[in-house]
């Protein structure tokens, strides 16, 4: 997948932080030492938090971050045992799996919620108006999997448009010259269009109209769920933990993130609001068998079907063998304090 690489955020599709335990910690010591890759995106605040305030030590853990420039390095990095645990987008997952690599997921992160969206002239009122239309994106990417998703939605398909391949970050660009009416893209270049005077380009489609489409998941090698489930747990709870604080102090966890996003405390709240942060509550929605996008099943179809065209992998791999939600049950039947 390619990395859609803006202030808002370095990863695949996209793709996202690594979590590495960098094995037991010796029977005589109560404290496991994690390692933690990520990478630079406003989904990951609460890891933030948890590791910068410490709520890892809570779970007899000690967690440092580790930033990964690139996420499609995390992947095989899990595979070497350089890290043991990740989060990734759910192509990596599917990419890895369909190679008999058990890497599963144990949690879901963040969905992108408007933080990637198709911009179009201002006479360009619906999808179906695409049709005939030159529509920018970037293959292999978020990008691709919204534009299929919006296509799929109207009873359309990539006949029915003219494809132009485009990086997201070339968008603007492109649109502003008047050679390309519509394109997909993502924070910030996303208000770049909407935000400029001549009122000439609207979103017409975001991923808040496919939540779970682009999504961020906690994904830990079946050896470490073997090996040490006390520290997968573990490193969940400091992970909700941090989202916690995130709700209960936004300024304060404010401070703390804009230094690791790279950009103004003022500037925070508005990358926030373009992604949502699974609460626990809601997370069962991932594992449940339907066609929802908030459904690793919905989305692996989706997702699992571009992959299959894009010659990534031949077959999609058995959903449920790619995720392990017994840890997500044990703490939905006890959330702790």
């Amino acid at each position: 997948m390619n990395a859609r690489m803006p202030i808002f955020k370095y990863r695949l599709l996209s793709a996202i932080t690594g979590i590495a335990l960098l094995g037991a910690a010796s029977q005589a010591s109560a404290v496991e030492n994690i390692k933690i890759g990520t990478v630079v995106w406003v989904g990951q605040a609460p890891f933030y938090l948890a590791e910068k305030l410490d709520f890892f030590k809570k779970y007899n853990l000690h967690a440092t971050l580790q930033f990964f420039s690139d996420p499609a390095l995390i992947p095989s990095a899990m595979l070497s045992g350089a890290v043991n645990a990740g989060t990734l987008t759910y192509d990596q997952v599917l990419t890895y799996n369909a190679k008999k690599i058990p890497q599963r997921v144990v949690m879901p992160i963040d969905f992108s919620y408007g933080g990637d969206a198709i911009v179009a002239d201002k006479d360009i009122h619906s999808v179906a108006d695409f049709k005939g239309k030159s529509v920018g994106y970037s293959p292999n990417s978020t990008s691709e999997f919204l534009l299929t998703y919006a296509l799929q939605s109207n009873n359309m398909s990539y006949k029915d448009i003219n494809p132009i391949s485009i990086d997201g970050q070339a968008v603007p660009g492109a649109m502003v010259s008047g050679s390309l009416p519509v394109g997909v893209t993502y924070a910030p270049y996303i208000t770049k269009l909407t935000d400029m005077k001549s009122g000439k380009f609207h979103v017409v489609y975001s991923s808040k109209q496919a939540p779970g489409l682009i999504a961020d998941v906690l994904v830990v090698d079946q050896d470490q769920i073997d090996k040490h489930p006390e520290a997968v747990e573990g490193m969940m709870r400091a992970y909700l933990d941090g989202m916690k604080y995130l709700q209960a102090h936004p300024d304060e966890s404010a401070k703390i993130i804009a230094p690791i996003l790279g950009v103004p405390v003022s500037d925070v709240k508005q990358q926030l609001s373009l992604v949502y942060n699974v609460s626990l509550k809601d997370m069962h929605q991932s594992f449940e068998q339907n066609s929802s996008t908030k459904s690793l099943w919905g989305s692996g179809k989706i997702i699992g079907d571009i992959l299959i065209k894009n010659k990534q992998i031949t077959a999609i791999p058995d959903i449920r063998q790619t995720y392990n939600d017994s840890f997500v049950k044990k703490i939905e039947n006890s959330p702790g304090e």
